[in-house]
């Protein structure tokens, strides 16, 4: 097979950091408050609207409270964790390696000891139905290495009396999720947007406020876990008033990436961005005889993480076929056609082309006739 003519505009695929917003360049950061403090009144109003306009664009109800956390989605998702677990038994549940480390924090570090774990390897999901919504119930909505997503929100029940965490880094922006149904939800900007690294968000419903207000865990909490004291949440926190100093730099990029996504018509545009991305792969897996996607299930694909493995019918042995994904994703570097595609090493060999609003169906589109390339030119190698 020939070289194919067209290249990528765009060739970055990583699932994080992923791919600036289209048009994306360095002036965008020209009005940062740099050299300026985050708690002056410059600093404080930048902060206040990647809040606001993160509230705004996905829909979060006026009384969840928003703020934006240290560590990224990571210490996000583990400040809620220390914060509000313990009082009651807990699900976890996982599918790929990010769950995996929620389920770590349950079992090795906060040693809860009412707690059930369910699992389900790469590609599949865990039974939704046996989840029990009257414990507290933690999972991720979108599995970014396994390009698994939750499908809907119908089996969490909303008369619970358990909270449920979400991770929603590789989910948020781009599926819709069902605000009244999640009690903790945490992201970073570094994801569907294309924001930079470092920074998480975090959405508490009235009931994770509640919670936060009348318990207190029995383990030590370190300063950059702390929401709350003397029995009140911390209102200046999800004000803008930070924990710990947040890189104006990175405000000032948030800014702008909110800004693109209501240019592209909001979160109904940035959905529509990232399912047409996912179409278009499913639509060269269906016509390809040596790929498939890695969750069998078209109701749980993702569209941002989109997870591709060598079909078992190919014809290659076990050894050649696992090498196959690094050597097609070393093979498209050397081109210049895609970066960082490769699946995360601890997922079964596969491609993960990251799908999320800031890619261009155009670009999707020019890589797959280099994905069938590289895989002859694989196989003609391994004789």
């Amino acid at each position: 097979m020939p070289k194919p003519q067209t290249r990528p505009n765009n060739a970055n695929f990583s699932s994080g950091p992923c791919a600036k917003p289209p048009g994306w360049s360095l002036d965008v950061l020209k009005d940062a408050a740099l050299g300026r403090s985050h708690r002056a009144a410059v600093g404080l109003e930048k902060l206040r609207a990647v809040i606001d306009g993160s509230r705004e664009l996905l829909g979060i109800p006026d009384d969840y409270r928003l703020g934006i956390m240290p560590g990224s989605d990571t210490g996000a998702i583990e400040m809620a964790m220390w914060s509000l677990l313990g009082s009651r038994g807990v699900d976890v549940l996982a599918w790929e390696n990010f769950g995996q480390m929620w389920v770590t924090d349950v079992v090795a570090q906060l040693d809860i000891e009412d707690r059930r774990v369910m699992e389900a390897p790469y590609g599949e999901i865990p039974d939704l139905s046996a989840v029990d919504c009257d414990r507290d119930v933690i999972f991720t909505w979108n599995g970014t290495t396994s390009g698994v997503r939750v499908p809907n929100g119908d089996w969490i029940d909303a008369g619970r009396d358990g909270l449920t965490f979400c991770d929603a880094t590789s989910a948020v922006f781009a599926m819709d999720l069902p605000w009244d149904k999640l009690d903790v939800v945490t992201w970073s900007w570094q994801k569907v947007l294309g924001g930079e690294a470092a920074h998480g968000m975090l959405a508490l419903s009235p009931r994770a406020v509640e919670r936060l207000e009348n318990y207190s865990p029995p383990w030590p909490m370190p300063k950059v876990f702390r929401m709350a004291a003397k029995g009140k949440i911390d209102e200046a926190l999800f004000r803008g008033a930070t924990i710990n100093t947040p890189s104006m730099l990175c405000v000032e990029d948030a800014i702008y990436t909110l800004d693109w996504a209501r240019s592209v018509g909001g979160l109904s545009g940035l959905m529509g961005r990232s399912e047409a991305n996912l179409a278009a792969i499913a639509k060269w897996v269906d016509e390809t005889k040596w790929a498939e996607f890695l969750p069998k299930d078209p109701a749980t694909r993702s569209c941002t993480s989109i997870c591709i493995e060598i079909s078992k019918t190919s014809g290659l042995d076990e050894e050649t076929l696992q090498g196959a994904p690094k050597a097609i994703a070393t093979m498209l570097e050397g081109e210049g056609v895609a970066f960082d595609f490769n699946n995360h090493r601890a997922a079964p060999p596969s491609l993960r082309i990251w799908g999320g609003a800031t890619i261009e169906t155009a670009d999707i589109e020019a890589l797959l006739p280099w994905l069938d390339w590289a895989f002859e030119a694989y196989v003609d190698q391994a004789g």
